[in-house]
Formats: structure tokens, C-alpha cells, sequence
């Protein structure tokens, strides 16, 4: 079965970079696209970052570019979401995602805190 597990998450000050990290398994990574969502307390969960299945092309919210990078590494079945210069209302939930119609897959979440 898919399964996502998200990993990275954790407390940083303002300014300060962390990097996720979502190992994928049970189907073939490297065929399918992934993204990043996020939600923060009350509000929608929102998409981040999306990457394509080679890793030609990412997009990203207005809210994080430049800021943040998405990448995947097809050999480890794994896809990263590197934040830098982490505000405030970076804080979220993070999930990383695969659509599979009819499905879609959400890992368990990792908890990005960003105060000081």
C-alpha cells in the first residue's frame, strides 16, 4: 500500500531553514508527481510546492518563492522541501502528497514551528 512519512519538522527562530523530507513506498515514485501542502490552525490546508516526476519542473506558492526549494531524489524514493528564511506564518502542519486517481495519499504531517 502507499504510504508517505514525513520527517524535518521542528521549532526554528524567524530566519532560520529546515529541511523535510517524505519517503515514499508502495508504488513506483519516480512515475508519479508529489507536492508539499501545509495548514495552519483554522485555516485551509494550502499547496506549497509541486514537483513533476523527473524533477524538470517545480512550482511554487507566491508566499514561499524564493524562500523555498522542492527536489526528489528518484533513487531513494524521497522528496524534499528545503525552507529558508522562515517567517512566522510559515507555521504549519507540513504534508507531502501523491494523486493517484481515484486517491489521494497524505503522509502523517510534520510540525514546522517558526518563533522566538
Amino acid at each position: 500500500q502507499v504510504q508517505l512519512v514525513e520527517s524535518g519538522g521542528g521549532l526554528v527562530q524567524p530566519g532560520g531553514s529546515l529541511r523535510l523530507s517524505c519517503a515514499a513506498s508502495g508504488y513506483i515514485f519516480s512515475t508519479k508527481a508529489m507536492g508539499w501542502y501545509r495548514q495552519a490552525p483554522g485555516k485551509e490546508r494550502e499547496l506549497v510546492a509541486g514537483i513533476t516526476s523527473s524533477g524538470g519542473v517545480t512550482n511554487y506558492a507566491d508566499s514561499v518563492k524564493g524562500r523555498f526549494t522542492i527536489s526528489r531524489d528518484n533513487a531513494k524514493n524521497t522528496v524534499y522541501l528545503q525552507m529558508n528564511s522562515l517567517k512566522p506564518e510559515d507555521t504549519a502542519v507540513y504534508y507531502c502528497n501523491v494523486k493517484m486517481w481515484p486517491t489521494n495519499y497524505w503522509g502523517q504531517g510534520t510540525q514546522v514551528t517558526v518563533s522566538s
